[in-house]
């Protein structure tokens, strides 16, 4: 794969990990785990391939409306919504499905038009942050800590 990009020359390599990979929320340990392990593979890919000329590139995209959001809410009330977990897990899968069928997400447009600049742009930056609360939520963490975070996060479920 990396040998690939390096005969091509002047290759930007996307990858899109989603701002919720510095970020955390309840109840979903196993997806954030993902985005974690995303990001630090993107992070080591950018050091090893620069010295080929590759550019390892990340996008993080806030809220985007998709109909993901919708389903991750049903999936938890049926893996969740019964056991010792309910009230929390049912409150979680109410405020997802609110905030994906609400107004405020990003259109996958502008996460598109994102994606190509990402791509096309002669000096990449390393990350492109782009959609609803993606840099609030990232800046509320690196400068306030943890415990404010998670106090705001869990604010959106009471």
């Amino acid at each position: 794969f990396c040998i690939k990009l390096f005969l091509q020359k002047s290759v930007v390599f996307n990858s899109i990990w989603e701002w919720s990979a510095p970020n955390h929320y309840p109840l979903g340990a196993w997806y954030h785990a993902t985005k974690h392990a995303v990001e630090g593979w993107s992070d080591c890919l950018r050091l090893e391939l620069k010295a080929f000329g590759i550019d390892v590139v990340v996008v993080e995209p806030g809220g985007i409306k998709t109909p993901w959001g919708v389903i991750a809410a049903e999936n938890l009330k049926k893996t969740s919504g019964s056991g010792v977990y309910a009230n929390f897990a049912n409150k979680m899968a109410e405020t997802t499905k609110k905030m994906y069928t609400g107004n405020q997400l990003t259109d996958v447009e502008i996460l598109g038009q994102t994606i190509a600049k990402a791509a096309t742009d002669k000096k990449p930056k390393t990350r492109y942050v782009k959609g609803y609360m993606a840099k609030p939520a990232i800046a509320i963490r690196k400068w306030f800590g943890d415990n404010i975070f998670d106090k705001i996060i869990m604010t959106q479920v009471k």
